[in-house]
């Protein structure tokens, strides 16, 4: 019997309709919550994920600023550029979309916008809260959305054994660290596999919930899945396809089609963890909003 199909776009649907009283509420006080997204070059997927973005808060009512600077700028007026995001008051989510051109120290980027509108939880003050689980953050948008995915979809992570394949600062540790906190969405049991782990495949069939993000197309297969288990896909790659009109095809670090006739429930790739990741950026943005009113109110 092939899986239950968890699909991020139903869910990611599901928050962006939760999230239109809390923008309907803020904006009845004068409120808009703000998105200011910064896009350094050329790259051909940062432009997409940025207007993708860009558009989904369109669609939901906040105010949208996307700003484009060629490859070639300077460090320190990029740096100048998240100082006066930071300095805005209409603004309360910043993202600066990675990869950045070489010349650029991506750390120190990171590092200059203010921990109240990092809303893709990428400061080192927001994960040192993540990791000791204390005070206001922003969780990375990715990991977030495959805890809600999980959540939503039946599958409480409470004392279940996860798996996490990767061990990222992007995804695998932060998800890792999120699982392990106590309550909502946490109180599983994590180990953390990655490139130096003897046996793989001996862990991940020991996984009630596998969780994928190792960056390499269709590396998992169903020899590697224990029957019924839950896999989360987070990877997404184009390989080549002669097949297709376009030239390539779209998948994710799991062989979907053979896993999933083993495993209880799976995320496709793509419609699965990617639309989840906008949805938490909206919920992030529209949460920093809310922080800056009670502030603002006190």
């Amino acid at each position: 019997m092939s899986a239950q199909i968890i699909s991020g776009r139903a869910i990611a649907d599901e928050i962006r309709t939760e999230l239109r009283p809390r923008v309907a509420a803020l904006r009845s006080r004068g409120i808009t919550p703000g998105l200011a997204t910064v896009l350094v070059g050329d790259n051909s997927a940062s432009q997409m994920y940025v207007g993708m973005k860009n558009k989904a808060a369109q669609e939901l009512g906040l105010h949208s600023r996307q700003i484009t600077l060629p490859a070639d700028t300077p460090e320190a007026e990029l740096l100048g550029m998240v100082a006066g995001l930071n300095a805005d008051p209409t603004i309360h989510g910043i993202l600066v979309q990675v990869p950045l051109p070489a010349h650029i120290d991506e750390g120190k980027v990171i590092e200059a916008v203010h921990p109240s509108k990092d809303v893709d939880g990428f400061h080192p003050m927001s994960v040192g809260r993540l990791a000791t689980d204390s005070g206001d953050f922003f969780a990375p948008c990715t990991p977030a959305g495959v805890v809600e995915m999980l959540l939503r979809s039946g599958h409480d992570p409470a004392g279940e054994h996860v798996v996490v394949v990767g061990r990222s600062n992007l995804v695998g540790r932060p998800i890792a660290s999120l699982l392990l906190r106590k309550g909502r969405g946490g109180d599983a049991t994590v180990t953390v596999c990655h490139s130096r782990t003897r046996d793989l495949g001996a862990i991940t069939r020991t996984a009630d919930i596998l969780v994928v993000a190792m960056g390499r197309p269709e590396s998992i297969t169903a020899d590697m899945v224990r029957p019924g288990a839950v896999v989360i896909d987070v990877g997404t790659h184009r390989v080549p396809d002669p097949s297709s009109e376009r030239g390539y095809r779209v998948c994710g670090d799991v062989l979907y089609d053979e896993v999933k006739e083993v495993a209880g429930a799976i995320t496709p790739s793509p419609g699965g963890v990617g639309p989840m990741t906008i949805a938490m950026l909206l919920a992030n943005t529209v949460k920093s909003a809310e922080l800056a009113a009670a502030e603002a109110r006190d």
